[in-house]
């Protein structure tokens, strides 16, 4: 093979892996900060489509990861097992719990595990929570709440009942809001 041929030359990813072991390698705060900034324009260099490199989480990631929460979660306003499956929770708080922590593994699988996508963190919330976990799960959690007391669904004289109604509407809405996010690409 020849110096020109393109099969040398590296690709983005491995590009970005290797800015990234140059950043374990630096002690210089700012230096680290001048990798990190690079490995963002090379991950913005990726093509459109499935297989992009994702990194960090803006407006447009929250109107799809919104888009996608209400195409998942307008049959669970119109549906009455929703308010049932509510009331349940609302007398079993740990089930509750295991319900919400469910659906945040679930969008945290879809987003970061199952691999439709090449989804990078940067910048975490607190140097731990991903800026766009979070993101899918707060924009699906208050699409459900706002949608839910709009339409009538819950009512806020119950406040323990209306939030675990809520709850129930969020689970696929938060896959919804994964799947809506991660999917176009961007």
């Amino acid at each position: 093979m020849s110096a020109d041929d393109p099969a040398d030359e590296p690709t983005p990813e491995e590009v970005v892996d290797g800015l990234a072991e140059l950043k374990r390698e630096v002690d210089d705060p700012e230096a680290r900060e001048q990798v990190d900034d690079l490995m963002a324009q090379v991950a913005e260099l990726q093509p459109r489509g499935l297989g992009n490199v994702i990194v960090g989480f803006d407006r447009t990631d929250l109107a799809e990861a919104t888009l996608g929460a209400l195409l998942f979660g307008i049959p669970m306003f119109v549906e009455g097992g929703t308010s049932e499956v509510g009331a349940v929770l609302a007398a079993r708080p740990l089930a509750l719990a295991g319900t919400l922590a469910a659906a945040v593994a679930l969008v945290y699988g879809i987003v970061y595990v199952a691999d439709y996508q090449d989804v990078r963190v940067r910048d975490p919330i607190f140097g731990v929570v991903p800026r766009r976990l979070a993101g899918v799960v707060a924009a699906s959690f208050a699409t459900a709440l706002v949608a839910m007391t709009a339409w009538g669904r819950v009512d806020w004289a119950e406040p323990w009942l209306a939030v675990s109604t809520v709850a129930v509407a969020f689970v696929p809405m938060a896959i919804g809001a994964a799947l809506g996010d991660i999917l176009p690409g961007s």
